[in-house]
């Protein structure tokens, strides 16, 4: 890993995604459709998942540290977008041809209009930015969801590593992975794409490192 915390500059990162394992005994894999008769069958009453890669992942259970952060990412990209074009784990399309097994539930997504336009899940040249907050699941973001957003051609995505109090900002999605991953530490600010005048101060993610 290049990332150096303390460092004066935000480093390129270099860890490079690992292939999935496969799976013994394998596992049934679950399409959009069928998710959809589980809800009106009720078996999903009192659970929230995601779809992903055709798998069900519990999105349930997050800690305080994950609580925490994911709020005050979200407050500042409020104040930053606007309320109305910032939107907390509802579900996204991805890539065309992976829609049928994936409907992804991003922690924080930033879209290029109003919340209130959308009849359907936003489409991946409608959102501005996708957020993971990472308290125990940074390998399978990095891993699993950064390459499933970057076939998806979704221009910028964070993943704000709480355990390494970071932001991992990847951009630039060719060829099904990002061309630029880069790691910011705290001290350091983060330009987005769609807003390059506003700056993120890393450290605001993450309480323990703010000085009253």
């Amino acid at each position: 890993m290049a990332y150096i915390k303390g460092s004066d500059m935000p480093t390129a990162l270099q860890e490079t995604p690992a292939i999935p394992v496969t799976l013994f005994p394998p596992r049934k894999s679950w399409t959009r459709d069928e998710c959809v008769a589980l809800e009106v069958s009720g078996l999903l009453d009192q659970h929230k998942y995601e779809l992903v890669l055709g798998e069900l992942v519990n999105k349930m259970g997050k800690r305080r540290p994950h609580v925490i952060t994911m709020a005050l990412v979200k407050y500042w990209l409020e104040d930053t977008f606007g309320r109305e074009f910032v939107n907390g784990e509802a579900p996204i399309d991805v890539a065309a041809g992976e829609n049928a097994t994936n409907e992804p539930e991003p922690d924080i997504i930033v879209l290029g209009r109003a919340l209130t336009l959308f009849a359907a899940n936003p489409q991946p040249s409608e959102i501005r930015l996708v957020v993971e907050i990472s308290d125990s699941t940074l390998h399978y973001d990095l891993n699993v969801k950064g390459p499933l957003y970057a076939r998806a051609g979704i221009v910028e995505f964070w993943v704000v590593d709480i355990q390494g109090k970071r932001v991992i900002v990847h951009r630039e999605p060719v060829d099904g992975n990002y061309s630029s991953v880069v790691a910011y530490a705290c001290g350091e600010s983060i330009n987005l794409l769609a807003a390059p005048q506003a700056a993120f101060p890393v450290t605001s993610a993450f309480p323990s490192t703010q000085i009253s």
